[in-house]
């Protein structure tokens, strides 16, 4: 199973030419997998943020900008799960409009504590997750 989120490219992603600029890609990025927590794995941003008080960064993000998206495109994200570790896992993103891969990310998040310092996956988290993933294949 992939998770799909399909984002209308707006104006304020563009610069003057109408392209998106690229630093709107990792804000998108960003959308799909909160999303994605809120979504697949019932356990939202705003849970874990403002009520556990702990956090989900993405610590690395290498990302591929294949072709342009302009103004009106509705470019279509799909989520994977690469590796799921003790305290991080990895995911592949990837935008496209139709067969055109417009770009691809590969991002690691790690979960930390409320004193910032990385700690295990809830079990929760970590068993959707891992369901999620063996869906993939």
């Amino acid at each position: 199973m992939i998770y799909h989120r399909p984002i209308q490219i707006e104006f304020n992603h563009c610069d003057p030419a109408g392209i998106v600029f690229y630093p709107r890609y990792f804000e998108m990025t960003n959308s799909v997998v909160e999303n994605f927590f809120a979504d697949v794995l019932r356990y939202p941003f705003a849970r874990i943020t403002m009520e556990e008080h702990s956090g989900v960064p993405t610590v690395r993000i290498e990302a591929d900008f294949r072709a342009p998206s302009r103004l009106g495109d509705r470019v279509d994200f799909t989520l994977e799960v690469l590796r799921i570790g003790a305290s991080s896992a990895s995911f592949r993103l990837r935008g496209a409009v139709g067969e055109e891969l417009r770009m691809q990310a590969d991002l690691t998040l790690v979960w930390v504590t409320p004193e910032g310092r990385a700690a295990p996956w809830p079990e929760v988290i970590r068993a959707r997750l891992t369901e999620f993933k063996e869906r993939q294949a």
